[in-house]
């Protein structure tokens, strides 16, 4: 039996096998539409390869059966290559270190793997990565600080999967049709890929910087260089890892039975990713007859479920506060700037010449240096210089670059049957590298715990270690600097971690069974206001700070909501759409009174110009505070309130400061007297007036996609504002405004429970299935997004079977 989840893992194989072909034979009676080919399919494996069922029902979603983990894995890549064949593809040549090989060494990277700024960069790391075989001993580390029998086996299956997919069918696709680069996958191929995807948020993040690093020159100086001061400093740090900048988010909510219509917990999950490239997400069913049953979203080339639910429990992620790397200083041989000094004997690093094939020119070579703590960096970001001198250098420890296990975690929680069982798989697993999870489940249990992979540096650690530039860093972001030149500032183990080097879960800012836990991407301590979490170690998030207005806005929501009780899924729904605007709820009636108060109704732009602005005053005063598409106004003070909080800081804006006793409602009250005031009003009105685009438009105007020559208006509003449906959208006056998405809400789930077998479900996967502008499903859920409509769960096999678009395919491997 598996801990605490309660599936018989032990279940003869003939039981699940005959259980598997009933449900085929079910699944086939009930499809007379299915082709006459899939029909008269060979219903199992042949000559020993790898086979599967897989039932589509609406929106292309597949639900996949196998007999077990190696097969089950196949379904998933060969549906997986049905839908996204390029996008894997293109993934899978970044993890290979061959992109300047076929799409030159200059052209930007899509950002999904990595921060690299081009992909020569990103070539020399994930080149290097594979030359030092970092990977291979990931794979071969014994579980559980390596990865598990069941997911090696759904890697072996997904890649033979994806493979055999692209041996049987033709990429109509055009963003890969006929390309060469598209190419058959290895199990490695699958884990690299997942390799890249844990340190996204570490070593991933300073892929230009690794790329960078060189040794000074003969005679350098053994001073530290032109480092940043500490102030600066300490802005650069909190900046490079401040959630909110990212394009990853997310919110997500669980309450209580205490607070619902039944009794039975509710989740509504709302992560925030990239609508193109090869951080979408997907959605599927994975059923082995006995021992697994979950559905939800999985990251593209992922083998297992990372967001979902099954029918006693539901999950969903948000991008953590931990951060997730820290710094050393080396002190540097002053005979060798290669050469670091530890308790004052030296120790080479480790050079590694990687050379990368370049499109239409010559090889490129070049050599990374590192060290027992990780590569020498030149960098976080070009606002946080760390220059190598002959005296110092620093060197990135990413924990994460040691953990190929957050798949073993999905699996484990996919499993689970409680939100106990959850914290059993988190602690058992420890594989997730960057994120939190928020959790319900069917008797009633919540759960929000912060269990990520952290350096395990602690507040006494910090003060005791920290290197000058670190004492200035960690306060205000948690990036510790530490001393590399002395052995007692190692960062240890605690005696729950499965990893040296790690916090152990026992530490993770958790809370069990509040009425409601929710996060917003801000740190744990207001998962609930009402019990804030403390306790933790500043690298896990800050404390008594000022939240988001993301976070201030969902926790007024959900807090209400609870207070109110009676709650069900279709309140969750409505929760999802409500996009209710928090700043303009704070701001747009003194905007208002202050646009009204200017005098003879003009205010002078940023160039100098005088505008009148009176007609913007009516439209603010009236605007409904939401950014619905039909909503009038929004538009207009959307546009405002970027330009005045880009100009003006927090602390001349408000009249009433942050107070960490009223952190949800402050700050507040504008300060109309703020002379941002006019002169984001001048440039907004003008801007909208260039663009002709009317200050009273509705928001679906200008905010939407164009999906097969359709125009999509799109709700929802940006991280400025605060709205829980969030939509980030490049401004293109030219085009319109707001005339694509580039991140934003994307696979949305709202679970509940009813006493049955079959969780109540409803999800929207906002960008659809494929990327493929050939498919159906390329943007079927967009319209529904655009609508505010959501896709009703077919999760029992009554429901499968059922579905009047039901189409059964039975992929097998051919040898």
């Amino acid at each position: 039996m598996h801990p605490s989840d309660g599936h018989g893992r032990t279940r003869p194989l003939l039981r699940r096998a005959a259980l598997l072909g009933a449900a085929l034979l079910a699944a086939t009676a009930a499809a007379p539409q299915a082709s006459a080919a899939t029909a008269a399919a060979d219903h199992g494996p042949s000559g020993g390869g790898l086979s599967a069922v897989i039932r589509y029902t609406e929106n292309g979603i597949p639900h996949i059966l196998a007999q077990d983990y190696a097969h089950l894995g196949f379904g998933t890549g060969w549906a997986q290559a049905a839908d996204q064949a390029c996008v894997l593809a293109d993934g899978f040549v970044t993890v290979a270190g061959e992109r300047s090989r076929w799409f030159g060494p200059d052209a930007v990277t899509d950002g999904s793997l990595s921060s690299a700024s081009k992909n020569l960069t990103s070539d020399l790391y994930f080149k290097g990565v594979r030359e030092a075989g970092t990977v291979e001993k990931l794979l071969a580390a014994p579980a559980p600080a390596g990865p598990t029998r069941d997911f090696k086996e759904l890697m072996r299956g997904w890649a033979a999967g994806y493979n055999a997919w692209l041996a049987q069918n033709k990429v109509t696709d055009p963003a890969c049709k006929g390309a060469a680069w598209v190419r058959p996958v290895t199990a490695v191929d699958v884990a690299a890929r997942a390799f890249a995807v844990s340190v996204i948020g570490g070593q991933g993040r300073a892929v230009d910087d690794i790329a960078a690093a060189q040794p000074p020159g003969r005679g350098a100086s053994l001073t530290a260089g032109p480092v940043t001061d500490p102030a600066a400093a300490a802005e650069a740090a909190r900046a490079f890892f401040d959630t909110g900048r990212y394009d990853m988010g997310s919110n997500a909510v669980a309450f209580a039975g205490s607070t619902t219509a039944n009794g039975h917990g509710l989740l509504l999950g709302n992560p925030h990713y990239p609508w193109q490239g090869g951080r979408r997400f997907w959605q599927s069913q994975q059923t082995i007859p006995g021992e697994l049953n979950v559905s939800g979203g999985s990251l593209l080339g992922t083998p297992v479920v990372n967001i979902g639910f099954n029918e006693k429990i539901a999950w969903s992620h948000t991008v953590a506060t931990g951060t997730p790397v820290n710094l050393h200083q080396l002190t540097l041989d002053p005979a060798d700037p290669t050469a670091y000094l530890v308790d004052g004997k030296p120790e080479k690093m480790t050079r590694r010449q990687v050379t990368v094939q370049v499109a239409d020119g010559a090889p490129v070579s070049r050599t990374q240096w590192w060290t027992r703590y990780g590569p020498v960096v030149t960098g976080l970001g070009p606002s946080l210089p760390l220059p190598w001198t002959a005296g110092t250098a620093y060197a990135l420890n990413d924990p994460n670059a040691a953990n190929l296990r957050g798949s073993d975690t999905a699996l484990a929680i996919g499993r689970a049957r409680s939100v106990a069982g959850i914290q059993d798989a988190l602690k058992r697993t420890q594989g997730l590298p960057w994120v939190n999870t928020i959790a319900a489940d069917s008797a009633g249990g919540t759960l929000f715990t912060q269990s990520q992979v952290l350096p395990r540096i602690t507040d006494e650690l910090a003060a005791r270690c920290s290197a000058p530039l670190g004492r200035a860093t960690y306060p205000a972001s948690g990036l510790a600097v530490l001393d590399g030149a002395r052995g007692d500032c190692a960062l240890g183990s605690d005696p729950d971690a499965v990893q040296p080097g790690v916090f152990g879960p026992g530490k993770a800012p958790t809370l069990r069974d509040a009425p409601y836990a929710e996060n917003s991407n801000d740190s744990a301590w207001l998962a609930n206001a009402e019990t804030p979490v403390t306790g933790y170690e500043r690298v896990w998030g800050s404390l008594a700070t000022p939240r988001s207005l993301r976070t201030r806005g969902a926790v007024e929501d959900v807090s209400a909501m609870a207070a109110k009780g009676g709650l069900t899924v279709a309140d969750l729904q409505k929760q999802q759409f409500a996009n209710r605007v928090p700043a303009g709820d704070l701001a747009a009636a003194d905007a208002a009174k202050a646009c009204a108060a200017l005098p003879g109704g003009a205010s002078t732009a940023s160039d100098g110009r005088s505008v009148d602005v009176s007609a913007a005053c009516a439209v603010l005063a009236g605007w409904d505070r939401t950014t619905d598409t039909g909503s009038r106004g929004a538009l207009l003070f959307d546009r405002f309130w970027r330009k005045l909080t880009a100009s003006t800081p927090a602390k001349e804006l408000w009249l009433v400061p942050f107070s960490a006793a009223d952190p949800v409602r402050t700050p507040r009250t504008l300060n109309q007297a703020a002379p941002g005031i006019g002169r984001a009003l001048a440039d907004t009105v003008a801007e909208l007036g260039a663009a002709g685009i009317a200050l009273d438009a509705p928001l679906g105007e200008h905010q939407f996609v164009v999906r097969g020559g359709q125009k999509l208006p799109v709700p929802g509003g940006t991280e400025a504002l605060g709205v829980w449906n969030k939509i980030e959208a490049p401004w293109n006056a030219a085009a319109g405004g707001y005339p694509e998405v580039v991140h934003g809400s994307s696979h949305i789930q709202a679970v509940g429970w009813d006493g049955t077998r079959c969780p109540v479900a409803r999800t929207l996967l906002t960008y659809g299935q494929s990327s493929n502008p050939n498919s159906p499903h390329y943007a079927d859920q967009t319209r529904l997004f655009s609508q505010e409509r959501w896709v009703t769960s077919r999760f029992c096999e009554r429901d499968i079977l059922t579905s009047p678009q039901l189409k059964v395919v039975l992929p097998r491997e051919r040898r």
